[in-house]
Order: C-alpha cells, then sequence, then structure tokens
C-alpha cells in the first residue's frame, strides 16, 4: 500500500512495516542533497516527530515520522551518498524503516491520486 503525506514523504507499507522517503516533488523542491542525517534504529516516534534531516544545496529541512512506530532499519547508502535520493527518490534513496504503531492510521494518509492533485 502506497501512501504519502502533505508534508511530501511516502510510505510503502507492507506486514505492518512502512518503508519512508520523500517524494520527487519535495526533491524537485530541495535540489540536490549534499546532507542526510537519519534516525537510530530502535527510535520511536510519533506522527509528524522530526525523524531525520536533509541538507540541500538550497536549504535545510526536516523529514516528518508520518506515523507513530519504532525505526527498524536505516538507509546507510544515502548517508554516504546523498545523491541517490536526488536520483531514485521512491526507490533506492528510501531512508528509513518504521514498524507502525497501528497500521490502520495509515487510512488517513493521502492516496496517490490526492497527493498528485495537492501537488499540482
Amino acid at each position: 500500500m502506497l501512501k504519502f503525506t502533505e508534508e511530501h514523504e511516502w510510505l510503502q507499507i507492507e506486514g505492518g512495516v512502512a518503508t519512508v522517503g520523500i517524494t520527487n516533488y519535495a526533491v524537485d523542491q530541495l535540489g540536490d542533497l549534499v546532507f542526510v542525517e537519519l534516525p537510530e534504529v530502535g527510535a520511536t516516534f510519533s506522527k509528524n516527530g522530526n525523524a531525520a534531516t536533509v541538507e540541500s544545496v538550497k536549504a535545510a529541512s526536516d523529514v516528518y515520522c508520518p506515523l507513530d512506530g519504532e525505526i527498524t532499519e536505516v538507509n546507510p547508502a544515502i548517508v554516504a551518498d546523498p545523491s541517490l535520493v536526488n536520483s531514485d527518490p521512491q526507490g533506492a534513496g528510501w531512508f528509513f524503516k518504521l514498524k507502525l504503531a497501528n497500521v490502520a492510521d495509515a487510512d488517513g494518509l493521502l492516496d496517490e491520486a490526492a497527493y498528485k492533485e495537492l501537488t499540482a
């Protein structure tokens, strides 16, 4: 199940775990990323908590936790090479995996059609 937030994060949810990253739209707004800071594995966040930070040639920005949960994995490849986020934000440029406290909470997020309308 693919969901989106109004803060431009995407979530691919499978079996109660969400892979989270930032959308193509967010990448276009930020420009070329030069730095990514990820959360610690085992950290817990509430919805909209500041989970990660990105810096681009234009600005620094927070990446918010889209739902309540615990970080189970992070993507070290984007720390080593932030340009992966620019080249493949909804693939190899994922940020972290989040074990959701309540999968049903995802029903309150945007589907792809609603997100496209938001960014149109």
